[in-house]
């Protein structure tokens, strides 16, 4: 029997100016985010993510310990309990992106992986941090990543995440192609210029050398006053050949989703056969300090 499973990406635009209280923020946030959450429920989606840490801005683009005030517990915070009810009602997994507390000063880029009974079945934590000019000051705000490359058994399809910079380390979607990911989902939060280009080579990459699926989510517009750059929104799906499915408009909030087909992963890696022909015993310079 096949295994056709539909999958939805959420990107949206900044819902409240960051003068705004964190409070006002995270709610304008969600509200803006829900009625995709509804719409994707009434169009059967059945694995669905939100953008890297989608209840704010990216506060990374300066260091200012107020943003410390955004963090939320998972899966005890009243995000992850709220998605869970949503989880729930449709039937539908749903990945959700959080600035997560594990206490007080040691807080973590995660998301939180929600199977469609509403079960909380863990989370990912970004291992690669990135700190450069300008405007991307993760290390004041994140510590990296300290449960490895999960992938989760959820009621649909086996289920990883590896969130933005971490797109530009092979060796972690790699990892999660060997721990049995068929989907992984990378929430981010990137803008126009320099690695732009590599928005619609690296995760192909990944899907090819890998055998997966891979959704890609991005923010979208300008978010002041730091000015960055564009948000440039291109949401997209890509199957284990790496072909595009579906790929979201760059300046528009928006739901995207494509049908994928689960069996093609067979199909693919009996083609090409990356997994059998692998050569760890000749890689021990890739962890080498």
């Amino acid at each position: 029997m096949s295994r056709h499973v539909k999958c939805g990406l959420i990107q949206t635009s900044l819902a409240a100016g960051t003068d705004e209280s964190i409070e006002t923020i995270r709610n304008a946030q969600i509200e803006r985010t829900l009625p995709y959450v509804d719409q994707a429920g009434r169009e059967g989606v059945q694995i669905l993510c939100m953008q890297e840490i989608f209840t704010g801005p990216y506060f990374c683009a300066e260091q200012n310990p107020r943003w410390y005030d955004a963090v939320e517990k998972i899966p005890d915070g009243p995000t992850t309990k709220l998605m869970q009810e949503y989880a729930k009602r449709y039937k539908m997994v749903i990945v959700v992106p959080l600035y997560e507390e594990e206490e007080t000063g040691v807080y973590y880029n995660t998301a939180a992986v929600i199977d469609a009974d509403g079960t909380y079945l863990g989370k990912y934590r970004k291992n690669h941090i990135p700190h450069v000019a300008p405007g991307f000051w993760e290390k004041f705000y994140f510590r990296p990543g300290n449960l490895g490359y999960p992938v989760f058994n959820t009621l649909y399809a086996k289920v990883g995440v590896y969130i933005c910079y971490d797109r530009h380390f092979p060796e972690g979607a790699r990892e999660l192609g060997l721990n049995g990911a068929e989907v992984v989902l990378n929430p981010s939060a990137t803008v126009a210029g320099l690695s732009e280009y590599l928005w619609k080579l690296e995760q192909p990459a990944h899907a090819v050398a890998n055998g997966y699926f891979v959704g890609a989510i991005n923010r979208v517009g300008y978010e002041g006053p730091w000015n960055i750059g564009e948000f440039y929104g291109q949401s997209y799906f890509v199957d284990p050949r790496g072909q595009f499915l579906s790929i979201a408009k760059r300046d528009e909030d928006a739901l995207v989703t494509a049908e994928i087909d689960l069996d093609m992963i067979r199909e693919v890696r009996n083609t090409w056969p990356f997994y059998r022909d692998r050569r760890p015993d000749t890689y021990g310079g890739l962890v080498r300090p």
